[in-house]
């Protein structure tokens, strides 16, 4: 191009224009607005359900899933959605949703049951079920630590927490008839019942829970005694025959009572889960404890059927202790059997009072010297009858007169008591003696003596009956010297009155005479001489 070229006109530079985008197209709009409500009643769906919850029972008898209703007050706050085996086919895991704002009622410590018709002691319970079917019920826990998996109770609780009132613990060996919902009295009135029971793992006792309603709780305090109050205490004793029972229902089903003693310091009521003992009955409940009890040895040799631990020891009728366990024991020098009986005693239920005694006094010497005493003095130990229609038998300590003299040996551990035979021995000892001196009398000669007497008396017989023949023959000849024609008894007439005549003579003579003796020497006056 030229220099000296005049310039053409401007032109402007390219630039890239972006391409304007167009607007959405209805057709999005529907699928979205479907989505963002879908999403909408998702979360207001999940946050209006509840929790879920899994729950462990041992059979799903009587459940449905979608039909089982979880209930608590009545009210439904729940639904089971699934039921299914565990993976080791023992246990059924059901699933559960449950109502909105019911997280509060998920503690740790809540209980889950099925409600089922129910009798226990003297409760029935669960009859509604019988038209709208089982359902699960509920105790809310007090734990403030939240879960969603429980294991459900094998059988629903007698007593709610809603119940006021407080649970006791109560320890004893034997069961009896006691059973859930086994009523508890308190002087004849029914005031709870128990609320479950467990063996103990060593195998050796057994807890009994009971629960006591309120006011009633208040009464228990630390030195309430509990007893069993099943079936009906007979006693027999010089007042009279006794019967004592708690209640028609405690005859029953069984029972438990308890009572505060009368005597004693006044204490405040007991906390709830304080322990107790069951007693076997009230006598057993109210006997003092023994206090520092001594254990001692008893040797017999002779039969103890019907002495069981347990039996009383007494003195003169006074219970001192009771029998700790019985055994048996050869001597493999003699191989002579004999039975040890352990006892324990209680000094204080002798009733001895140390009066007076030094700071320093040593009460093991004076127990010693105490027993020593007794011994010296003919106490001995003997099996007794305690009952006639069961053969139970106790230990009886008395004086026995004439005992031969015995020294208790205190390096013995335990320490042996003398003894002597029981009434039955003694008794059979008795009958054998006397077997023993029958089998030494001559029975034979004795025999042969009395048949030769009754010989003899035979030959007796004999000659009395002809001795009485003989007077029956007199006496008929007397009946005919007796007869009134007979010759002999007219001379007999005229006999007797000749000397009925001489008879006056010598009377008239003798009074003449008492008037005049002297006519012995002269005669009679008027007469010649």
């Amino acid at each position: 191009m030229p220099e000296n070229e005049p310039p053409g006109p401007s032109v402007p530079d390219s630039r890239a224009v972006p391409r304007k985008r167009t607007r959405l197209s209805l057709v999005w709009f529907i699928p979205i607005l479907a989505a963002l409500v879908g999403v909408w009643v998702a979360v207001t769906r999940v946050m209006s359900e509840g929790p879920k919850v899994t729950i462990v029972f041992h059979s799903a008898e009587g459940m449905e899933a979608g039909k089982t209703k979880i209930r608590y007050n009545g009210v439904d706050i729940g639904t089971v959605t699934t039921i299914r085996l565990s993976d080791d086919h023992r246990r059924v895991i059901t699933t559960a949703q449950m109502a909105p704002r019911t997280e509060a009622f998920l503690a740790e410590d809540t209980k889950f049951w099925v409600v089922r018709p129910r009798i226990s002691g003297a409760n029935v319970t669960g009859l509604g079920t019988l038209i709208s079917g089982a359902y699960i019920g509920l105790e809310i826990g007090e734990s403030k630590e939240l879960k969603r998996d429980f294991v459900a109770l094998e059988t629903p609780p007698v007593v709610t927490g809603e119940l006021p009132g407080r649970l006791f613990v109560l320890k004893t060996t034997n069961l009896g008839s006691l059973d859930l919902g086994t009523p508890v009295f308190f002087r004849r009135l029914q005031v709870g019942e128990v609320s479950s029971y467990e063996l103990d793992r060593d195998g050796k006792f057994l807890t009994v829970t009971v629960f006591v309603r309120a006011p009633y709780d208040q009464y228990v305090n630390p030195n309430t005694r509990f007893w069993h109050a099943s079936g009906i205490d007979v006693s027999l004793s010089a007042s009279g025959l006794k019967v004592q029972t708690q209640s028609v229902l405690s005859i029953l089903i069984g029972g438990i009572a308890f009572e505060t003693p009368a005597t004693g310091p006044l204490l405040p009521p007991a906390e709830a889960n304080t322990v107790f003992t069951l007693y076997g009955n009230r006598v057993e409940a109210f006997e003092p404890a023994a206090q520092n009890p001594q254990t001692y040895q008893l040797i017999f040799n002779e039969s103890v059927r019907g002495l069981t631990p347990g039996a009383p020891v007494e003195f003169r009728g006074i219970q001192i202790g009771e029998v700790a366990d019985v055994r048996a024991q050869i001597n493999l020098k003699t191989f002579q059997f004999s039975i040890p009986v352990i006892i324990h005693l209680d000094p204080r239920r002798l009733g001895v009072k140390v009066l007076e005694t030094s700071s320093g006094a040593d009460l093991e010497t004076m127990r010693r010297k105490l027993i020593d005493s007794l011994v010296s003095h003919g106490v001995r130990a003997q099996l007794r009858t305690g009952n006639l229609l069961t053969g139970a038998l106790y230990v009886a300590f008395d004086f026995v007169p004439g005992a031969p003299p015995v020294t208790v040996d205190w390096s013995q551990r335990p320490v042996q008591l003398p003894t002597i035979p029981g009434q039955l021995q003694a008794t059979e000892v008795t009958v054998e003696d006397i077997i023993k001196k029958v089998d030494k009398m001559p029975l034979k000669e004795i025999g042969d003596d009395v048949r030769k007497t009754l010989t003899d008396l035979d030959l007796t017989l004999v000659t009395a009956r002809s001795t009485l023949v003989s007077v029956h023959g007199t006496l008929d000849n007397t009946g005919n010297l007796t007869g009134p024609n007979s010759l002999e008894l007219q001379q007999l007439g005229n006999m007797l009155e000749e000397v009925s005549r001489a008879a006056r003579s010598v009377r008239v003579l003798a009074d003449y005479l008492e008037r005049h003796p002297e006519a012995l020497l002269r005669g009679k006056k008027g007469e010649a001489e």
